[in-house]
């Protein structure tokens, strides 16, 4: 039996259901190819699709396990390939094999660390597609065009890592930038890394909105949701919703301007409010705001759950001073500084091109140890 144990844990066992492995324990690999196949065949029944719920619940556990199970097999055979050109090697001297032995050792071992820090992600959501929420604040214009900053950078992380970026929602500015926008991003543990960046983000420039260009500060939140498919069930109430329609504002055309197409939905019980206004119709604008409410309530209930006393909006703390999570100076010196875990760069260009991994990275670690 083919039994894998990172360097960074100690044996356990995994929680009862569990598809993949949490944090702190090894993982029993010929059990996880064990449902691959078993799931695999369920999939291959001509009456797999008679219960489309079902069914979607086994694709979501088969795409949970394949993303364990397909790198293992292929640094299984990639180390496989290492152990054959050693052989090779110990019988006669090859300068060129030596090279690309190494080379290969180097990337396995990158996909270790890959998997290895992948392994932290053990949330019961981290490996779900993510909602991304962005929102100016204090600032006035100078925030919103930071607010579209902060939607570019995460557009070039996103790409980075070879994610999927939709625009949901999209409501500009009043001379620039934007006042909010949602985006889904879609891709492998999206919302396990997304999560780290949920809070408050603080841009220190000079305006290039202000004649006489003085030092700003404006601020931005970002909040991450995980975006939920339809094997999570979420129950809400037809009569708990207040549903009103309006003319949406800014560019968007002839159709957009003149139909009542934006929607505005609030969850009475709660007070949660979410709107769309740049889909092309109001149904489609409902769905997708139905989509962001029902990724919110879920959040929510999961916090309850987690006995967690503050209720969701007082988490999304005032857009101010005093409460940002990182830092991004431009003026009178460069760096960008995360107060979470102290990590800075003084590379603000890098980061807001969408090097964000590292600074991901370090406040997932931290929050693990």
């Amino acid at each position: 039996m083919i039994r894998w144990d990172f360097r960074s844990c100690r044996n356990g066992s995994r929680r009862p259901g569990e598809d993949w492995p949490s944090s702190r324990s090894a993982f029993d690999y010929d059990e996880l190819r064990k449902k691959e196949r078993s799931l695999s065949a369920e999939m291959a029944n001509p009456d797999f699709w008679d219960d489309h719920s079902q069914a979607i619940r086994v694709v979501s556990r088969l795409k949970r396990i394949q993303l364990w199970t397909k790198p293992l097999e292929e640094q299984r055979e990639g180390l496989e390939d290492l152990r054959t050109a050693l052989e090779l090697l110990s019988e006669e001297s090859d300068e060129e094999l030596m090279e690309d032995s190494s080379s290969e050792l180097a990337k396995i071992e990158k996909q270790l660390d890959s998997l290895e820090f992948r392994q932290m992600l053990s949330g019961e959501n981290d490996s779900e597609d993510a909602i991304l929420q962005i929102r100016s604040g204090a600032g006035g214009i100078d925030s919103q065009d930071w607010a579209e900053m902060l939607l570019r950078m995460y557009t070039y992380w996103a790409e980075k890592q070879g994610f999927e970026l939709e625009v949901m929602t999209h409501q500009e500015g009043d001379e620039a930038g934007i006042r909010e926008a949602a985006v889904s991003v879609k891709g492998p543990y999206a919302y396990g890394y997304l999560r780290a960046e949920s809070g408050i983000h603080r841009l220190v420039r000079k305006s290039p909105f202000d004649q006489n260009h003085r030092r700003h500060t404006s601020f931005a939140s970002v909040f991450a949701l995980p975006d939920l498919d339809d094997s999570i069930e979420v129950e809400i109430k037809s009569d708990d919703l207040r549903v009103d329609t309006f003319r949406a504002s800014g560019a968007g055309g002839q159709h957009v301007n003149k139909t009542s197409s934006a929607v505005r939905i609030t969850h009475e019980p709660t007070g949660i409010v979410v709107s769309c206004q740049n889909q092309r119709s109001q149904h489609r604008n409902r769905e997708v705001a139905m989509r962001i409410l029902r990724a919110r309530l879920y959040e929510l209930e999961q916090r309850k759950r987690e006995d967690e006393k503050a209720k969701l909006e007082e988490d999304k703390k005032d857009v101010s001073w005093g409460n940002q999570i990182r830092s991004y100076v431009l003026h009178p010196y460069r760096m960008v500084k995360d107060h979470r875990t102290n990590l800075e760069t003084s590379d603000v260009d890098a980061v807001l091109s969408g090097d964000l991994q590292e600074f991901i990275e370090a406040y997932l670690r931290e929050g693990s140890s």
